[in-house]
């Protein structure tokens, strides 16, 4: 059915745009494009300074971000702003406005084909607008995250539509799923398994929004580092441990082991061993367990604070879509 597939394509490319999201954020390129939708004043980025019109920039909006830095917005000129062009980070920063495309068109084309839906049609065109809704607001986000110079909490707020935004999306990829006579739709048995699965999936969803903080906090850390009081990266680590946040972030993260370890060990003692959500969970948390031990004991890799967002996204569709399994299906149909 194309409203599944294209769901799947959707959900796909969101995944994808938020690995290159959470590259921007570490490799600080955030500003790599300092105006939207054009960059530099440019449709395609420039590759070097002497390829930027300076008169097409805006001035005030880089005497912002030097304040933010505590530099002097006064001696913020036309030719210091060429001095600060990076092409590495202007095409980072590109390269994720690009990998938005996909799934701004794969959301449009779903709501256009969602009328064609079969089953659960009312569902299915609510949601697939609402996508496209979503889509839209955080391009917008986007946008202000830009003029806003990495304004803390619009970034937190545009992770949290992402993180939504699966939701949803795994819930049109099962409503449209092919249902067959060994498929059938029932109300299951295990109600505890049902409790422990939301709970699970509202601690994540807490840790990716703490997350995403934490992420901020960095960006002023990375701002601050430009300065002659910064910190050194090697030392982010210590300074983040000593946050209420990052405190919080950590305990939380013994909630998401037990209750996935939970699902993995009453799965397998329901003799039910098919089911491979629950192994994907137990693994992942332990995964994204060692991944916070190495950055908050070792150092602030950048390569881990990615492979760290990204497999939070992977995580929440693959528990939302487990937890729309388990609220549908016998339990037949929960262990194939």
């Amino acid at each position: 059915m194309i409203v599944h597939r294209l769901a799947w394509v959707a959900l796909v490319s969101l995944i994808i745009l938020v690995v290159a999201g959470a590259t921007v954020r570490v490799t600080g390129s955030g500003l790599g494009c300092p105006d939207w939708p054009t960059c530099w004043g440019c449709l395609i980025p420039p590759t070097s300074a002497d390829q930027i019109d300076v008169e097409k920039l805006d001035l005030e909006k880089f005497k912002t971000h030097a304040a933010r830095k505590g530099i002097d917005p006064e001696t913020i000129t036309r030719d210091t702003v060429l001095e600060s062009f990076d092409a590495v980070q202007t095409w980072i920063e590109f390269t994720n406005r690009l990998a938005s495309l996909p799934l701004g068109f794969a959301t449009l084309f779903l709501a256009l084909f969602s009328f064609k839906a079969k089953q659960n049609k009312k569902w299915i065109i609510g949601l697939s607008f609402f996508c496209l809704f979503d889509v839209l607001a955080n391009a917008i986000m986007g946008a202000m995250v830009v003029r806003s110079g990495l304004q803390p909490g619009i970034i937190t707020l545009h992770m949290a539509l992402a993180f939504l935004l699966i939701g949803v999306l795994v819930t049109i990829i099962w409503l449209t799923r092919p249902v067959t006579s060994n498929n059938p739709t029932a109300q299951p048995r295990y109600k505890k398994l049902k409790i422990v699965s939301l709970v699970f999936f509202a601690c994540l969803f807490g840790e990716g929004l703490l997350g995403s903080q934490l992420r901020e906090q960095t960006d002023e850390l990375a701002i601050a580092a430009e300065t002659e009081n910064g910190i050194e990266r090697e030392k982010w680590g210590e300074e983040l441990g000593a946050t209420i946040i990052y405190k919080i972030h950590r305990s939380f993260s013994w909630s998401l082991l037990v209750t996935s370890g939970l699902l993995f060990f009453w799965m397998r003692k329901e003799k039910d061993w098919q089911a491979v959500e629950p192994k994907l969970i137990f693994s992942m948390v332990i995964a994204m367990m060692l991944m916070g031990v190495i950055l908050g004991h070792i150092a602030i890799f950048a390569v881990i604070q990615v492979l760290h967002v990204g497999m939070t996204s992977v995580l929440l569709a693959v528990t939302w879509h487990w937890i729309m399994r388990l609220w549908s299906t016998q339990s037949s149909v929960v262990s194939g």
